[in-house]
């Protein structure tokens, strides 16, 4: 027998590990609002090559994508699949739809170590971002004109959670579950030092935005921080008009630097107690 060869096959590429997944990318915050709790919106962003793509908050089946009959890209965020960094997944379709027919739907695969979505989104475009109270925008696309299709569409509406984007700071929404009505404000600050402001805030009993507002805890979503708080009788409009105030208290924490007291490391473990990530 020859001697086996000594040829070795080239090592496959590792997946870097990215902690924020949208960073770099233009209102990092609602690009993980739109992943994560916004049940219908759309965005449109354009790319370096002078293309506009719109990234949609879910579209039909969960899909990955589609190339519209009038050949805009749309690209689903809400997906099943994950294959170690969201950000090249998401780039991937964008590539995966260029030479796809008008009206095709764009199946993925897996993306391996490609380009990023911040390699392909020109970072002076902006985001232009809807919230809707339906799905209903989908009908645009040919392949919903079904029986099937109809029934998917009604199924959908009925699970929307209606939800509101503030207007007076950045990446902050407000989720009617029925039940309960929830305040989620998508941070961009460090993970430490907003930990800190926030005990700080909690301590002197100043974690309340208006009355009616309770923090009940922050989870973290691709490397930011998503305080919550639960609404009680509270009017979205007034809570807009003070959100400014709260966001100043926040940034007067943040800007201290003595040590946290007794009071505050023990309103710090309580809020690291409550923390879930998503992401």
């Amino acid at each position: 027998m020859g001697k086996k060869s000594r040829r070795t096959k080239p090592a496959k590429q590792r997946m870097p590990f990215v902690a924020r997944t949208f960073e770099g990318l233009p209102s990092e915050g609602d690009w993980v609002a739109l992943r994560e709790f916004v049940p219908s919106a759309t965005a449109v962003a354009r790319l370096r090559d002078g293309r506009e793509v719109r990234f949609c908050s879910l579209l039909p089946g969960a899909g990955a994508g589609l190339v519209r009959p009038d050949g805009e890209i749309w690209v689903g965020l809400q997906v099943l699949h994950n294959h170690g960094d969201i950000s090249r997944d998401l780039a991937h379709v964008i590539e995966l739809a260029e030479g796809l027919e008008p009206g095709t739907a764009i199946r993925m695969t897996p993306s391996g170590v490609g380009p990023r979505l911040q390699d392909l989104v020109d970072p002076e475009s902006g985001l232009d971002l809807r919230i809707h109270d339906s799905f209903d925008w989908w009908l645009v696309h040919e392949d919903l004109d079904s029986p099937a299709a109809a029934t998917a569409l009604q199924e959908a509406n009925e699970s929307i959670a209606p939800t509101t984007r503030l207007a007076s700071v950045e990446s902050a929404y407000v989720t009617d579950m029925g039940d309960h009505v929830y305040l989620r404000w998508i941070l961009p600050q460090d993970e430490g030092p907003l930990l800190d402001a926030f005990a700080r805030l909690r301590a002197a009993g100043e974690d309340a935005i208006v009355e009616g507002t309770t923090l009940i805890g922050i989870f973290r979503a691709h490397g930011l921080l998503v305080p919550v708080w639960e609404l009680d009788g509270v009017d979205t409009a007034a809570l807009d008009e003070a959100m400014p105030t709260y966001s100043t208290a926040l940034t007067d924490a943040l800007a201290r630097t003595d040590e946290l007291t007794a009071d505050e490391r023990t309103a710090r473990r309580d809020l690291i107690s409550r923390q879930v990530t998503i992401r």
